[in-house]
């Protein structure tokens, strides 16, 4: 990319945006959301995937990209909601998979989809695995 592409503002964020999507952990979260098969998934099971880390640390690498503008929160609708089930999902904007695609850091999607697959989940999972999910 040339700097007569982009005006100096557009090629600063797209820096800054480029720093927050390949640090490590958000990098991983980001692959976890893709390879997720609804790609939505909630918070307990990105903490799941990455047992690695504390749950804190993930809400905050997922707070950065959703400051980013490449995640989104997804909110299942009030009359949806079940007790005991998550409401609040992570997926990648439309801005976001724009971005991954435009910077090839979009991966193989269903490489990713198949790894998810055979992770071995606790019945807890798999539950808020199989729990309704909004309309995108």
């Amino acid at each position: 990319m040339s700097t007569s592409d982009h005006p100096p503002s557009d090629l600063e964020s797209v820096r800054e945006r480029l720093s927050v999507v390949t640090q490590e952990t958000r990098f991983a979260l980001l692959q976890d959301i893709l390879g997720h098969p609804s790609e939505l998934p909630t918070l307990k099971e990105l903490d799941y995937v990455n047992p690695s880390k504390s749950q804190t640390t993930i809400r905050q690498h997922l707070q950065q990209l959703v400051d980013a503008g490449i995640v989104e929160e997804v909110l299942l609708p009030e009359d949806r909601r079940q007790n005991d089930l998550p409401y609040k999902f992570y997926g990648i904007s439309e801005s976001g998979r724009q971005f991954l695609e435009e910077h090839k850091l979009h991966r193989a999607q269903d490489t990713l989809q198949e790894i998810y697959d055979h992770v071995e989940k606790t019945d807890d999972i798999k539950r808020y695995e199989t729990a309704p999910r909004p309309e995108r």
